[in-house]
């Protein structure tokens, strides 16, 4: 049930990048994005989908990144435009199968990096 990353590359400031992400749980409630500048570093938030596609963006990313969802791949897709130096990060998924609960299953990480 562990969510598959990929997706991720080099582009430059202004650029657009999409993630994807795929999970085989059919009990997900919801999934989000989170990110990681460098290791050791606390991981921030993104955004996220529940499973009445409702999405909730971090404040930093609203307006540039959106979240979307194929059904019928299980998948979850981060579209991210107008790209900044400081989206630079590994870009986690994660899943949930009840509100309000701990994130349970999590991708291995897809690096992003932005530069010119």
């Amino acid at each position: 049930v562990q969510p598959v990353e990929s997706g991720g590359g080099l582009v430059q400031p202004g650029g657009s990048l999409r993630l994807s992400c795929a999970t085989s749980d059919i009990f997900v409630h919801a999934m989000a994005w989170y990110r990681q500048e460098a290791p050791g570093k606390q991981r921030e938030w993104v955004g996220g989908i529940m499973v009445d596609n409702r999405t909730i963006y971090s404040d930093s990313v609203k307006g540039r990144f959106t979240i979307s969802r194929d059904v019928t791949k299980n998948t979850i897709y981060l579209q991210m435009n107008n790209l900044k130096i400081e989206d630079t990060a590994v870009y986690y998924c994660t899943s949930r199968r009840a509100p309000g609960t701990a994130w349970q299953y999590w991708g291995q990480g897809t690096q992003v990096t932005v530069s010119s």
